[in-house]
């Protein structure tokens, strides 16, 4: 017998507890399939944030359309839209930067040479955090993904972008064959991934959606993907083949890229090395 969708009016949840909430309310009067997708969100929350449609659905044992439609149930527009909670809730997003502003002048720390002493000062400390937790199997691994690939695909936005559009200016200059994917009107480039290629992808918390759309894009496709994030529980880590972590010292929740750039610059001098040897 053919599940008949359901459709919910109801608003989205916005935190994990009304999500649970409303989860263990609709449980019980679910069709099988959307049963069993209840039954495996109920015992795997951790993993939503992380995951595929794909995936979720496979673990769920329901092909990836009943997945979307118990989403829908839930109140989310699709599986996009509740994961985002989900990450929103384990990476909370920022002050945006008026208030980080405002929380400089209430602190008295806003004249320029206070400034420049404390940025300095998180540079320095990211740069000696790097020093000591560099994992150095994976940026071999990293340099040998990317040397081996014919074109070389940046990809990194929002505070990540100075990085990759540094990565590709080096890039350029030592004859790596590279492009990058700026998102420029919306376009992401996907088309242009082939077959011998390698993706370099950049993203920081909280996370580009973008980026890791194009990263998993890159993954089905059969491209190696080198992430450039801030830990290993990243949800670009996931469709990676070697994970790069630098984590930057903050300071009134301002974040340098001292660290980052120093582990981007050796990751490309060094592919340049190993291309032009």
């Amino acid at each position: 017998m053919t599940e008949m969708p359901i459709l919910s009016d109801q608003m989205a949840p916005t935190s994990i507890e009304e999500f649970q909430s409303r989860l263990a309310a609709i449980s019980g009067d679910l069709p099988r399939r959307l049963r069993q997708c209840a039954d495996f969100i109920a015992a795997n929350t951790d993993r939503i944030a992380v995951s595929t449609v794909a995936e979720l659905a496979a673990g769920a044992d329901v092909p990836p359309s009943a997945l979307m439609r118990f989403c829908q149930i839930l109140g989310f527009s699709g599986f996009s839209e509740m994961q985002r909670m989900f990450r929103d809730a384990y990476n909370p997003g920022w002050p945006d930067y008026s208030t980080r502003l405002k929380n400089l002048r209430a602190e008295g720390a806003g004249s320029p040479q206070a400034l420049l002493a404390e940025f300095i000062e998180a540079g320095r400390s990211s740069l000696e955090a790097l020093a000591k937790t560099a994992d150095e199997a994976a940026l071999s691994r990293a340099v040998d993904l990317l040397a081996a690939a014919e074109t070389v695909h940046v990809v990194g936005l929002r505070r990540a972008f100075p990085v990759a559009t540094y990565l590709a200016y080096v890039f350029e200059k030592m004859s790596v064959p590279a492009m990058l994917h700026d998102g420029v009107g919306k376009l992401d480039h996907r088309f242009a991934l082939r077959k011998g290629d390698a993706m370099l992808a950049i993203t920081f918390a909280p996370y580009s959606e973008e980026t890791l759309a194009l990263a998993q894009d890159a993954t089905a496709r059969g491209l190696p993907v080198v992430a450039l994030t801030d830990r290993l529980s990243s949800p670009l880590a996931r469709v990676s083949d070697a994970v790069l972590t630098v984590e930057e010292v903050d300071f009134g929740a301002f974040r340098s890229l001292s660290a980052t750039i120093a582990m981007a610059i050796s990751l490309a001098v060094a592919v340049g090395s190993v291309r032009g040897g």
